[in-house]
């Protein structure tokens, strides 16, 4: 077990919930040290969640909700918006491209694809892939569940058909 941003989100997230008043702090300041990244024990991150190469340079607003199984990458930041009230809720088993922004009260659907230094502003269906500043969708996939499946590699390996043989004819069966 390493001590990347989240485990140490994870123990001071637990400690918070059990009312311990200054160790949850401490390990936040942590993370901003260690990690450069500002993830406070408030957030929301559901259970599965990852942080791509420790969790460098992560921003999530206090009020965040992430849902589970959701991969986000490096110098990501999950805020609010300057005069709006609320933060982002993430559903569960989005991936987040490098450098990305996920701004404002917003809504990203289950199996969404957030491309690298996309700036997301308006809420994103779930299984569209979304891309740019502003985010724009680019593909919106059908059957997102197979989608994830198959680009995260949890499909079975597909076997090749057999091929069986074809006896071939002997030479004396040819000279008849």
């Amino acid at each position: 077990m390493g001590f990347d941003a989240m485990t140490l989100y994870r123990v001071a997230h637990g400690l918070k919930k059990r009312g311990v008043p200054l160790l949850p702090a401490v390990l936040r300041k942590a993370i901003y040290y260690l990690h450069s990244s500002y993830i406070p024990e408030d957030a929301e991150l559901g259970e599965g969640t990852q942080l791509g190469y420790g969790g460098i340079g992560v921003v999530i607003h206090k009020a965040a909700k992430v849902g589970r199984h959701v991969l986000i990458s490096q110098q990501v930041t999950i805020g609010g918006r300057s005069g709006l009230e609320g933060a982002p809720v993430i559903g569960d088993y989005v991936r987040i491209g490098a450098g990305a922004k996920v701004l404002g009260n917003i809504h990203v659907g289950d199996f969404a694809v957030i491309g690298a230094n996309a700036v997301v502003v308006k809420d994103v269906p779930s299984g569209a892939v979304v891309a740019g500043v502003p985010a724009k969708v680019i593909r919106q996939d059908a059957d997102p569940l197979t989608t994830y499946q198959r680009e995260m590699g949890l499909l079975p390996a597909r076997t090749p058909p057999k091929l069986t043989q074809v006896p071939r004819p002997s030479a004396q069966a040819s000279a008849r």
